[in-house]
C-alpha cells in the first residue's frame, strides 16, 4: 500500500470531550475534515447509464436506474464513521436508502448470509448479512445537504457505519447475495476480514 493511503491517518489530534472520547474506538483520533482515501482514480460514470442492482440470492433480480433510485423511499442517517488509518469523524450527515428498504424489494433466499458490495473501478467488499441489515447500512447519494462529490464516492456509496470505513464502498453499484463469504479487494490484500473497529480488526490475523 502507498503512503498516500495512509499518511494522512496517522496524524492524531486532541479528542475535544469525554462524551466525544467514548465514541471513538481504540486507536483512533477525532479529524474534523473528511480525509480522501482511495486504491486508484475516481471512476466519473455518467448518471444516465447509472444503475443499481440486488442480485446473487434473490429470486428475481431487481436493477434501479437513477432516476428510479431517487424515487425510493430515503431518509437522513446521521453517524459516527471509523478509517483504519485511525481516523474517526462524528456526526456525519447522509442522505439515501437504507439497505432494509432495497432487501425488501426482492424475495430473499433464506441461504443468503453474507453480501459483496460491487463498484465502478472494480472495487468490492464483503460484509455478513447482519451487518447489513436492521438499519445498520445504507446507500447514500448525499452528504452533508448536498449531492455526494465523486471523491467521496458519489454519485453513491454504501454506509457501514458499525465496520471500518473501507467496507463503506465507494461508487457501489450493487449487492449480491451469496450463501458463502468471499474476499473483496482490500479483504484479499490484507486487511481485517470483518473489520469491527471497537475490537481494532484491521488486518487479518487482528
Amino acid at each position: 500500500m502507498s503512503d498516500r493511503f495512509i499518511s494522512r491517518g496517522f496524524v492524531g489530534k486532541r479528542r475535544e470531550s469525554t462524551a466525544a472520547a467514548n465514541r471513538i474506538p481504540p486507536g483512533q483520533h477525532e479529524v474534523k475534515d473528511f480525509p480522501v482515501l482511495s486504491a486508484g482514480p475516481t471512476p466519473r460514470a455518467p448518471l444516465s447509464r447509472w444503475t443499481f442492482t440486488i442480485e446473487g440470492l434473490v429470486k428475481q433480480p431487481i436493477k434501479w436506474t437513477w432516476d428510479e433510485f431517487q424515487k425510493l423511499p430515503a431518509r437522513e442517517f446521521v453517524a459516527d464513521i471509523h478509517c483504519v488509518t485511525k481516523w474517526t469523524k462524528l456526526d456525519t450527515r447522509w442522505y439515501g436508502v437504507g439497505v432494509d428498504t432495497l432487501l425488501e424489494m426482492v424475495d430473499l433466499d433464506p441461504k443468503a448470509r453474507f453480501l459483496i458490495a460491487f463498484c465502478d473501478g472494480g472495487y468490492t467488499t464483503n460484509l455478513p448479512l447482519p451487518d447489513a441489515v436492521n438499519g445498520r447500512a445504507f446507500v447514500a447519494y448525499q452528504y452533508d445537504g448536498q449531492p455526494l462529490a465523486g471523491e467521496h464516492g458519489g454519485p453513491a456509496r454504501l454506509v457501514v457505519p458499525n465496520l471500518y470505513f473501507w467496507k463503506s464502498a465507494k461508487w457501489v453499484r450493487g449487492l449480491r447475495l451469496m450463501e458463502k463469504d468471499k474476499s473483496g479487494f482490500w479483504e484479499s490484500a490484507g486487511y481485517n476480514n470483518h473489520g469491527n473497529p471497537w475490537k481494532e480488526q484491521r488486518y487479518t490475523g487482528d
